[in-house]
């Protein structure tokens, strides 16, 4: 059947689903709460993961993992440290047919990127990536949003940004996996910083600094990884870390305007950006890289150093050239 199936029934999950099925998608929307499937089967609803959204009638939500066997597409749409155990114990629900990845995260074990991961399970699979800026309120809505959808074979990318794109969702394609999943990993590090200082009181021009000296670190990584420095400066990189780092509806920044304000962050919600910190500071001391910014949120993180102090070091480094020119 040509059918878009989705694994993972959060917020992203069925915000896409409401996109494609809209656009006179067939959707199998899979998540792995019984009751959940069921509310949105009845009452065209999701109230715990996108409240005041209806979910469109060309959504199939299911808890069987069969009903996706025969789908012409599956988006994980998982949080990132959950693909690999996944994976290890169900494998793909669905033969042969292209598999597009919507986590933005990097797993702690061996800092593994998703495309690695569904490596070491699928070899053979074709691999996307989804990625870049935009909420799932808004994508539910209907909002106009741009993606990139990042493919290492060109015409399997084509196919698949034909049969995803809508005239309100609009994907971009790239053929760099690498850079297009480390920007949307390492952006949420660099916002729950901005979130620190925001909660923090330091004000408006210290956000601005840290998403100018993050966003250097982001490259830095990214490029000795192998990234293109035009793939971080487009909408899975830069486009991605604009919107995190300045609205109170992304988790990460949220995560680090509690934390700054003395408040408890909310539970119940995954802050991809807590386990991509842990995983980035291993990259960069593995690469030899500089990343006080990131360093600086793990500290936070763990309850070593308090956030005075964190972004205190931060404004203390020694004053150097803002860049150096290479001959």
């Amino acid at each position: 059947m040509n059918a878009t199936g989705i694994v993972g029934a959060g917020a992203f999950g069925s915000a896409l689903a409401c996109v494609l099925a809209r656009n006179n998608h067939d959707v199998v929307l899979w998540g792995r709460d019984r009751r959940a499937m069921a509310e949105i089967r009845t009452s065209r609803s999701n109230a715990k993961y996108l409240p005041n959204h209806r979910i469109p009638p060309g959504v199939r939500a299911t808890s069987r993992l069969d009903d996706l066997s025969s789908v012409s597409r599956l988006l994980m749409v998982l949080p990132s440290h959950a693909l690999a155990a996944f994976l290890s114990r169900h494998g793909l629900p669905a033969d042969r047919c292209p598999v597009v990845l919507c986590a933005k995260g990097i797993d702690p074990d061996g800092f593994r990127l998703q495309t690695e991961i569904l490596d070491t399970f699928a070899p053979e699979r074709a691999a996307a990536v989804l990625t870049g800026p935009g909420f799932a309120d808004d994508l539910a809505s209907g909002k106009p949003a741009a993606m990139t959808l990042a493919c290492r074979n060109p015409d399997e990318g084509l196919l698949l940004q034909n049969a995803l794109s809508t005239p309100a969702f609009r994907l971009y394609l790239s053929e760099d996996i690498t850079g297009a999943q480390l920007g949307g990993a390492l952006k949420n590090v660099v916002a729950i910083a901005c979130g620190l200082a925001i909660g923090s009181g330091l004000g408006e021009s210290a956000r601005a600094a840290l998403v100018t000296r993050g966003w250097a670190e982001v490259v830095r990584i990214g490029v000795a990884l192998g990234a293109h420095h035009q793939t971080l400066a487009g909408l899975s990189g830069f486009g991605d870390l604009v919107l995190t780092c300045t609205s109170r509806r992304s988790r990460n920044y949220s995560l680090g305007l509690a934390l700054g304000s003395g408040l408890r962050p909310a539970t119940g919600t995954t802050v991809e950006g807590v386990n991509t910190a842990r995983s980035a500071t291993g990259l960069a001391r593995k690469l030899g890289i500089d990343t006080p910014v990131i360093d600086a949120v793990v500290g936070v993180l763990a309850g070593g150093e308090s956030i005075e102090d964190a972004l205190d070091s931060l404004m203390s480094r020694p004053l150097r050239s803002e860049w150096r020119h290479e001959s």
